[in-house]
């Protein structure tokens, strides 16, 4: 048994003046013995907006299983998720990104509220993933992360096609190239079952830095939600938290800068989502480390891309899996000195310990050696100019060029261009700029895939631009540069762009110039006003309110640097 007396659990479990605490936990049909036990908190994301999350409940159920065979008291709860597939293109996305800090808030609250010792936590869609890990470092119990894991690809036409394709397909209709009865059989095999988008979308991509940064069981995120080994992830992942319980092992002690480094550079090197470098600023927050958008973009110029992996490659996440998975992955950069062997994982053994276990698959494709990679620099490069002060992202895997000059067509929200695009309303060779769309802006920096996808189905994918102070999404190809700062709302440069003004951006050189002379922006300057948007009340006012800039990871609190002491101590 672990000695209760010095974890939150005695507060409501230990001693006669905790009498009606446990009646609560007897009205429950706890026994005595039962209630002596250590409290694991088990949080699910899961419900029925998407397919995302439709087993998380399951799997979180199967992991009461490990967490009462190592001697602890199960305690599932659940919490929200928005799920970007279904919010994209209208105002509903408008929720996405404030919904990762009410995931990290609820978590926090349940947790503090009910003082569980530990926590176990299953996600499946983009932020719910991040916001889980938020909690996690914010409470700093010992805590193991789940991913629910990703769908199955579909198949059409004899090919593997992801949610991507679908919408990719409704540009092309718009375009004139895909019949409407076309586009309708897509829609109705893209998605065959359960799981997260299936491509090195956010979810994925932040289930591997789940992996890289230590927060889950090796190799066990890449499995697919309908394989039965996800129940069998789920009965570890409860008896491992119970074994960091015991050993104390905090996620603080293992998210450490060096850490987060090698969670950067996983990313680069998968041709991530973009909006990991919103995350993992935000995640590192939580624990009291600084590590912003340019630190995120440091490791990614030192990082080969060797994962050929969808929307900039072939393959999806069944296939890494089957190829070896995360793990495969970082054998070959640790191997080659890209990673910090020495970083602590949940399992109690470091990184460089777990990966003693794996040996190198060379028979298979989707996973380059490092000394042999897909190109030798990361599928994701930070930007920096003078339209972006403060840094912009943007994901190179796939593409063709890494410079792009034009003129700018201007559009003050998302619906503005997506109708423009619909249209044809615009040239080759232009750049598009979505501004307003930030962070306080939008409020809630929308992604921006229906109106990426809508070019690329026009064939126009690679002929033009797009900048914005919003958002991506994981599944974006293209020349899109997102997180543009300061945001427009912010008085930044992107706000003071005008029709016709040329815009420079180098993917290789890390640089996004606005070409117009200063005087002329001072001018601008002096007259621009801020912008009241719709959303005057409620969540979405609120998140307004406190939101903190892109470069810092969009946060609303001021994170660890500020605490006064760490739940997991009370």
């Amino acid at each position: 048994m672990i000695d209760k007396s010095k974890l939150p659990s005695r507060h409501v479990s230990v001693g006669p003046e905790r009498a009606p605490h446990r009646s609560y936990y007897y009205a429950m049909g706890l026994t005595e013995e039962e209630i002596a036990r250590p409290f694991v908190g088990i949080a699910s994301a899961g419900n029925d907006s998407a397919p995302c999350n439709t087993l998380l409940d399951v799997q979180a159920d199967a992991c009461r299983e490990g967490v009462n065979a190592a001697g602890g008291m199960p305690r599932r709860f659940n919490t929200i998720t928005v799920t970007d597939g279904i919010a994209m293109g209208h105002q509903g996305m408008k929720a996405s990104l404030a919904s990762r800090e009410v995931i990290a808030d609820s978590v926090e609250l349940s947790v503090r509220g009910h003082c569980y010792d530990a926590l176990v936590a299953f996600a499946g869609c983009d932020k719910s993933l991040p916001g889980m890990m938020m909690a996690m470092l914010r409470l700093n119990v010992p805590s193991v992360f789940v991913y629910g894991g990703s769908i199955l690809p579909g198949r059409f036409h004899d090919k593997d096609v992801t949610v991507v394709d679908v919408f990719e397909a409704v540009g092309a209709h718009a375009a004139g190239s895909c019949p409407l009865q076309e586009l309708i059989a897509l829609e109705k095999v893209a998605c065959p079952g359960h799981g997260a988008c299936g491509g090195q979308f956010t979810a994925n991509t932040m289930a591997c830095v789940a992996e890289a940064i230590g927060l889950s069981l090796p190799n066990s995120n890449m499995a697919p939600a309908p394989h039965e080994s996800r129940e069998d992830y789920a009965i570890a992942a409860g008896k491992a938290v119970m074994h960091m319980l015991e050993k104390n092992i905090r996620p603080r002690d293992i998210c450490t800068r060096e850490a987060f480094e090698n969670a950067a550079r996983v990313v680069a090197a998968t041709g991530g989502s973009t909006n990991a470098a919103l995350h993992l600023p935000a995640m590192a927050a939580e624990a009291g480390i600084d590590f912003d958008l340019f630190d995120v973009a440091e490791i990614f110029k030192t990082t080969p891309y060797i994962a050929d992996l969808k929307p900039g490659g072939k393959y999806v996440a069944k296939d890494m899996h089957a190829a070896g998975g995360i793990y495969m992955l970082m054998k070959t950069l640790l191997a080659n000195d890209l990673l910090h062997g020495d970083c602590m994982t949940v399992t109690g053994k470091t990184l460089a310990e777990n990966l003693e276990e794996i040996r190198w698959n060379s028979d298979q494709d989707v996973i380059y050696d490092v000394k042999a990679p897909l190109s030798p620099t990361g599928g994701v490069v930070g930007l920096k100019g003078s339209l972006a002060p403060d840094g912009a992202i943007v994901k190179v895997a796939g593409l063709k060029g890494l410079t792009f000059t034009g003129p700018a067509r201007v559009f003050d929200c998302e619906e503005e261009c997506f109708a423009a695009v619909e249209a044809r309303e615009y040239k080759e060779g232009e750049v598009l700029v979505i501004r307003y769309e930030g962070p306080k802006g939008g409020p809630g920096m929308r992604e921006m895939l229906s109106t990426t996808a809508a070019l690329y189905g026009q064939g126009m994918g690679d002929k033009v631009a797009l900048i914005t102070d919003g958002r991506f999404s994981g599944g974006t190809r293209g020349f899109c540069i997102g997180h543009v700062g300061p945001e427009a709302a912010d008085g930044g440069p992107i706000g003071l762009v005008e029709n016709g003004d040329l815009i420079a951006i180098d993917a290789q050189a890390g640089t996004i110039e606005l070409l117009v002379e200063e005087v002329v922006l001072d001018q601008r300057r002096a007259k621009w006003q801020p912008r009241m948007n719709d959303y005057q009340a409620g969540a979405l006012w609120k998140y307004a309110q406190g939101v903190g800039p892109a470069r810092t990871g969009a946060c609303t609190h001021p994170g660890a640097r500020k605490e006064t002491h760490i739940y997991a101590d009370t």
